[in-house]
């Protein structure tokens, strides 16, 4: 009896342990399969996110801005000297000595620059100095001769004018009287005589100068000063050589004033105004600035139909030299106004358009595009404001209404 209620105790705690284990890989299970089920869940909301952003068109916004457009015309000219001088011989001969060389600096009145033959002329100066010194004798006797004449004449007026009086009282002859009053007339001819002689050798003296002078001259001309001051900057002739007047010698300009110009065609010749119309310039890389047109051709070429202007610069830096090259760049117009970029302009139907980001949706705006400088558009007020979203990369993808994702904004 007590074996058989042994055997049943075993058998009912070996029951409830089967219970227990059955109990607990059931409730193992269920909550498996809750997390199995969340999950399923999750990876379902991810994918729906997933297609969502992979809906969005990814863009890249810019921001108008407020600049200065410019309407320009950009060519290519030349620095030239302002001051030029092409120096020959002013009398022909041989060119005995050149005293300068190409590079020298001259300073005006100063600096010899060479001299012809000049031993010929300088005898005859010495000639014209012995001319001169001979009629100035000439003019001193006559001078003197008429002093003479002078005295006597005044004797002679003076025993005129006696016997006159001694005439009217009778103590006199006529045939005495008519003596003296010819030998006055006779003195009174001889003064006359002497003081065209005397005037005739002052005429001679005046001569004899001036041809002293031509003489000096010509002897100076021999050597030639520089006319300005500047550098040389091209030697034409040498020592031995013939030289004649208007056969060039020398060259010289002045670096330290030079003028930039430049040839523009016709079309903008009444957008160009000397005084007033600016240009940008550069030469050689050097950046000048902004320079003030000084000089406008009055006319244009007919044949080229081009017209020439001109800006003055006083001093120019190193490295700014006659004969550079020089980039410029007119300004015709300008103004103020909002901007966008260039890249951001799309054609569509015809039109000018672009897309701006309201809520992270595109909209399409038709714009009127204005001046482009440096890669910006001018857009005339009301159709932009500087706080609208632009976009500026990945517009050739939107359309109206599409959904966008901003990556970033350019600066």
């Amino acid at each position: 009896m007590k074996t058989s209620q042994s055997h049943e105790k075993k058998s009912k705690t070996h029951n409830r342990i089967g219970f227990f284990i059955v109990g607990f890989i059931v409730v193992v299970l269920s909550a498996l399969g809750i997390l199995m089920l969340q999950a399923g869940k999750g990876r379902a909301a991810a994918n729906n996110d997933i297609d969502e952003q992979s809906e969005l068109v990814p863009v890249v916004v810019t921001n108008p801005i407020r600049r200065t457009f410019e309407r320009v015309i950009a060519t290519q000219g030349n620095v030239e000297a302002k001051n030029i001088a092409i120096i020959s011989p002013r009398i022909p001969g041989t060119l005995e000595e050149i005293f300068v060389d190409e590079g020298d600096y001259v300073v005006a009145g100063r600096t010899r620059l060479f001299q012809t033959d000049s031993l010929k002329l300088q005898q005859n100066v010495t000639i014209r100095e012995h001319d001169l010194a001979v009629v100035l004798c000439v003019e001193q006797q006559a001078r003197a001769g008429l002093e003479k004449v002078t005295a006597d004449f005044e004797k002679a007026e003076l025993d005129f004018r006696r016997f006159e009086r001694l005439l009217e009282k009778e103590a006199t002859t006529p045939d005495l009287f008519e003596q003296q009053q010819s030998h006055y007339k006779q003195l009174a001819a001889s003064k006359k005589v002497s003081q065209a002689q005397v005037d005739l050798a002052g005429e001679h003296v005046r001569q004899a100068e001036a041809a002293l002078a031509i003489a000096r001259k010509d002897f100076a001309d021999t050597t030639i000063i520089a006319p300005i001051s500047g550098a040389i900057s091209m030697r034409m002739a040498e020592p031995g050589e013939m030289g004649s007047p208007g056969v060039p010698v020398l060259r010289i300009e002045d670096p330290n004033l030079v003028e930039i110009g430049a040839f523009l065609p016709a079309a903008v010749y009444p957008d160009v105004t000397a005084g007033q119309t600016r240009m940008r310039v550069a030469v050689s890389g050097i950046e000048l600035g902004i320079r003030t047109i000084t000089y406008k051709s009055p006319t244009i070429h007919p044949k080229l139909r081009t017209f020439e202007i001109k800006c003055l610069l006083e001093e120019p830096p190193a490295g700014v030299a006659p004969g550079a090259m020089a980039d410029i760049a007119v300004i015709l117009a300008g103004r103020e106004g909002l901007g966008v970029l260039a890249e951001s302009v799309l054609q569509r139907g015809g039109r000018s358009v672009i897309f701006v980001i309201e809520d992270n949706i595109a909209r399409q705006r038709e714009i009127r595009p204005g001046l482009e400088n440096d890669g910006w558009v001018e857009i005339p007020d009301g159709d932009v404001t500087e706080s609208m979203q632009v976009v500026s990369m990945g517009q050739s993808m939107l359309d109206e209404g599409i959904s966008v994702s901003i990556q970033k904004e350019s600066d």
